[in-house]
C-alpha cells in the first residue's frame, strides 16, 4: 500500500504511518548528501534483503556466517532460511503490518541477528534494546516507539513483561532461545523457508535507535532502510575494508549501532563471519581472539588497555585488523598497541544519530593522537557558540554532514543536535591544517566509561529514589582504566551514617534499576550541593573538585 508523504520522500510501503507522521518537521532536517558512488541508492530498497539474501547468492548458502564461542556455526544459507521463517511467523501469527515497530531484546547471539533481518524483511521497523536494561530504562522507550511485537530472548523476558503491563498491555511478547512449545525457534519450524519482502523505500524507516539518555529520557534516533546501508557504503568500504574470509569480533551489542554495523551490516555485506559474543571480559576477549583465529576485532580503548595491562597483547598478533570506537582511545594506549603486535588501531567516531563512524583513519593514513579524517561521504567542521565555523588550531563543537542524519522520533530536542544544516554530536574537537580531527573533551553532561555512554541526570534520578538520600549530583571522574567512571555526590537523610555500607547500599540500589554499567563506582556524601542564586546545580564545581583529586 503506498502512500505520498508530505514531506517529499519517496511513496512508503507502510500502511502504518506512525514513523513518518512523528518525524521532525523537514525543515529541522540537516543537510543530506551523497557524494560518492557507492551512495547512490534507488527508490525502493529493503535493507533485510540486501544484508542476506543478496550476499547468499553472491557467496554461497554454505560459507560461515555466525559463529559463536562454543562452536555453533550457522550458514550464509541457514540464516537466510531462518529469517524467512521468522518473518513467516511475525506477519502470519503475530499480526505484524509494515510500519509496526518490533522491540528486540538479547545479548549477541545468531537468533537476534536472524531476528533483526526478519523485521526488515517483513517491513517492521526494528528497536533493539540492550540486554542490561531495566524495566524502568526500557519504559521509555516502549512509551515512545510504541511496539506491537517483543521478540526476547528466554532469559531476558521478565522485565519487558513488566513494562507491557504498565505501559503497553498489547504488546505481544515472544520468548526464542528455550524449551518451551510457544518458544519461537519452535512456531517458525512448520513455516516456508522462502519470504517475499515487502517492497519498502529506500527512505522508509527502518531502525529505531535509542540513545543513551543524556538528560535521563532517551531520544529515539530514526534510520531508513538506505541508512543502514551506508554504514558499509562509508566507512566499511573505505575504511574498514573486510575480506570475505575474515572472522569478525566486536564486543559491543548490536543494540549500538557500532555493534550492529560490525557485526552485520559490514560482515554480511562482504561474505565474513561474525563471532558473536554475549559478554567477555578483556583478558578472556584476548584468549578468545587468539583460539578462535579472530583477523578483525573491533572493541572499545578500555578493553584494548586491559589487554595491554594483563599481559595479553601476544594474543592479538593474529589480527590482520583492530577498530577502536566508543571513546577517544589515548595516544599512549595506541602506541603500546602499535610497538607490541604491529597493529595500527583505527580509531573513529560516531552518533547513535549518524548511525555509525564518520570520522577514522587507517593505515599509512593514521596520525597517532588524532581521530583522524572525515569518511568518504562525510564532511565536518568546527563551529564556535555561536554557530559559525572556526578556522584550524581553534577548539570548537565538532559539526557533520554526509549521507544520514539527526531525526529525532517527536522530540523537541531536534533543534538542539541540528545547526545551520550540520549535525552538531556534543564533542569538542580541533582540526589542524591537514583537516584530522583532534579529540578534546564531551560538551554535554554524558559520561564515557569504557566506551558506554551514561547518562548523568538518569544516575541521579535512580539514586534519588532511594529512601536515605535526600538529592544527588553526578559527573564524570577521570579513570586510568575506563576513562570515566560515574561519581555520586549524595546528601543523606538527617541521622544517616555516610559509611561504606551505605555506599554500597547506594550502589546496589543502583544496579536494581538501571544496567548495572551505569552504577556510581564513586560516592562521596556531602552536607549540601553547590547552586547559583537561582538555585541551579553547580555541576562544573562537582568536576572541578574530581579533576583536583585527580591532578594530586
Amino acid at each position: 500500500m503506498d502512500q505520498l508523504d508530505p514531506m517529499g520522500l519517496s511513496p512508503s510501503a507502510y500502511p502504518d504511518t506512525f514513523a513518518r507522521d512523528h518525524l521532525p518537521p523537514r525543515t529541522q532536517w540537516p543537510v543530506l548528501e551523497f557524494t560518492t558512488d557507492d551512495l547512490q541508492y534507488p527508490e525502493r530498497l529493503n535493507a533485510g534483503t540486501e544484508l542476506i539474501d543478496v550476499p547468499t547468492a553472491a557467496f554461497g548458502p554454505d560459507r560461515p556466517a555466525l559463529r559463536t564461542p562454543d562452536g555453533e556455526v550457522w550458514t550464509y544459507g541457514e540464516l537466510l532460511r531462518r529469517t524467512n521463517q521468522i518473518a513467516h511467523v511475525l506477519t502470519e501469527d503475530l499480526g505484524l503490518v509494515p510500519g509496526n515497530r518490533v522491540l528486540l531484546r538479547a545479548p549477541n547471539n545468531p537468533w537476534i541477528v536472524a531476528c533483526w533481518l526478519a523485521v526488515l524483511k517483513a517491513g517492521g521497523i526494528v528497536v533493539t534494546t540492550m540486554a542490561a536494561l531495566r524495566a524502568r530504562e526500557l519504559t521509555p522507550v516502549v512509551e515512545k516507539t510504541r511496539p506491537t511485537v517483543a521478540l526476547v530472548d528466554h532469559r531476558f523476558t521478565a522485565d519487558v513483561e513488566a513494562v507491557r503491563d504498565t505501559v503497553l498491555p498489547d504488546l505481544k511478547i515472544v520468548a526464542f532461545g528455550g524449551n518451551t512449545p510457544n518458544d519461537l525457534t519452535r512456531q517458525m519450524t512448520a513455516k516456508p523457508e522462502e519470504f517475499t519482502a515487502v517492497d519498502t523505500a529506500a527512505d522508509d524507516v527502518a531502525l529505531f535507535g535509542p540513545t543513551s539518555g543524556s538528560t535521563g529520557v532517551p531520544k529515539i534516533t530514526t534510520h531508513f532502510h538506505r541508512d543502514i546501508l551506508s554504514i558499509d557504503n562509508t566507512f566499511g568500504r573505505h575504511t574498514l575494508r573486510l575480506r570475505s574470509d575474515d572472522l569478525v569480533s566486536c564486543t559491543a551489542p548490536l543494540a549500538f549501532t557500532f555493534g550492529l554495523g560490525i557485526l552485520v551490516v559490514c560482515a554480511l555485506r562482504t561474505g565474513a563471519c561474525a563471532l558473536l559474543t554475549e559478554a567477555v571480559a578483556p583478558e578472556p576477549l584476548a584468549e578468545l581472539v587468539a583460539e578462535a583465529g579472530v583477523t578483525v576485532l573491533a572493541t572499545a580503548p578500555t578493553a584494548y588497555r586491559q589487554i595491554l595491562k594483563a599481559g595479553k597483547a601476544d594474543r592479538l598478533h593474529g589480527l590482520r585488523a583492530a577498530v577502536s570506537a566508543g571513546e577517544h582511545i589515548p595516544e599512549e594506549v595506541w602506541q603500546q598497541l602499535h610497538e607490541e603486535t604491529g597493529i595500527k588501531v583505527i580509531d573513529g567516531i560516531g552518533a547513535t544519530e549518524m548511525i555509525h563512524i564518520f570520522i577514522s583513519a587507517a593505515g599509512d593514513d593514521i596520525r597517532p593522537g588524532s581521530t583522524g579524517r572525515p569518511v568518504p561521504g562525510y564532511r565536518a567542521t568546527i563551529l564556535d557558540l555561536g554557530g559559525e565555523e572556526v578556522g584550524p588550531g581553534v577548539e570548537g563543537r565538532l559539526a557533520v554532514i554526509g549521507p544520514v542524519g539527526c531525526r529525532y522520533l517527536d522530540d523537541r530536542r531536534q533543534e538542539n543536535y541540528v545547526v545551520n544544516g550540520w549535525n552538531v554530536t556534543g564533542d569538542t574537537f580541533v582540526r589542524d591544517e591537514d583537516g584530522y580531527f583532534y579529540y578534546r573533551t564531551r560538551t554535554d553532561n554524558m559520561i564515557v566509561s569504557s566506551g558506554y555512554n551514561i547518562g548523568g541526570p538518569e544516575v541521579e534520578s535512580a539514586i534519588n529514589t532511594h529512601p536515605d538520600v535526600v538529592e544527588s549530583a553526578v559527573v564524570a571522574k577521570p579513570d586510568p582504566e575506563r576513562g570515566s567512571v560515574v561519581c555520586a555526590f549524595v546528601v543523606l537523610a538527617e541521622g544517616i551514617a555516610a559509611d561504606d555500607a551505605k555506599v554500597k547500599d547506594i550502589q546496589d540500589h543502583v544496579k536494581a534499576q538501571l544496567a548495572p554499567y551505569k552504577y556510581p563506582r564513586a560516592v562521596r556524601f556531602c552536607d549540601a550541593l553547590p547552586r547559583n542564586t537561582s538555585g541551579k546545580l553547580q555541576h562544573f564545581l562537582l568536576r572541578q573538585i574530581v579533576e583536583k583529586e585527580n591532578q594530586a
